[in-house]
């Protein structure tokens, strides 16, 4: 069985991050599609156009925060979604979107199919 994968162009501008990545992560793992199985990889590569421009409900571009642990003791670092964004806006996406796949041996292979213009 061959898989035939397409390409999705998506433009994030204006649209809010959870609702974007329910999307992004639908088409990843394929199940858009009229031969869906869970056990293959069969979802399509999404390309997103404007991810500076994706937008945030309520205080959460304030309030939201990310975390990160280097496994040492009390190196535990906190950064806001403001912070985060600053520095790279497609890293909210991708953690957004990796959160929504299925924690399986399929996950890393579906991220790598998620790219950014």
């Amino acid at each position: 069985m061959s898989i035939q994968r397409e390409t999705k162009i998506i433009d994030a501008k204006d649209k809010i991050v959870g609702r974007l990545a329910t999307s992004v992560a639908q088409i990843l793992i394929g199940k858009h599609k009229t031969n869906y199985k869970p056990n293959v990889d069969g979802g399509d590569v999404v390309i997103i156009k404007n991810a500076d421009k994706i937008k945030f409900t309520g205080k959460k571009f304030t309030d939201k925060k990310y975390y990160r642990h280097s496994n040492q003791p009390g190196k535990l670092k906190t950064e806001t979604a403001k912070q985060v964004f600053e520095k790279d806006p497609t890293r909210i996406i991708r953690l957004a979107v990796s959160k929504m796949l299925p924690k399986n041996k399929l996950r890393k292979k579906r991220l790598k199919r998620l790219r950014f213009e």
